[in-house]
């Protein structure tokens, strides 16, 4: 599976933004789903994730109520729409797939395979 995340750039505060991630390739492989983050200077961290069915979904504390994840399996893309964006949500967003269809896993050792990630900017 090849994934390609897209739709990172620059936003103000309080702005809107939507990550893609479509898949190519095996995609008889693409399960759960999850996007994390990694901010200069720090360790990646868990965003968000969902089931292949996208029945269940999980997501960090620091974005729950601002962020929702959706996928269109038909397309094999997972999207990440982003809302009231903060400075602190500055990172690089990577989109992974789990092979397993029935976890949304926080954990980034869980998945098999990731995307290149796209950068995401928010201006304070």
């Amino acid at each position: 599976v090849q994934l390609q995340a897209s739709g990172g750039g620059l936003v103000q505060a309080g702005g809107s933004l939507r990550l893609s991630c479509a898949a190519s390739g095996h995609t008889f492989n693409f399960g759960g789903v999850g996007w994390f983050r990694q901010a200069p200077g720090k360790e990646r961290e868990f965003v968000a994730a969902t089931t292949w069915s996208g029945t269940v979904t999980k997501y960090a504390d620091s974005v729950k109520g601002r962020f929702t994840i959706s996928r269109d399996n038909a397309k094999n893309t997972v999207y990440l729409q982003m809302n009231s964006l903060k400075h602190e949500d500055t990172a690089v967003y990577f989109c992974a797939v789990d092979k397993d269809r029935y976890y949304a896993s926080p954990t980034a050792g869980r998945y098999d395979y990731w995307g290149q990630g796209t950068l995401v900017t928010v201006s304070s």
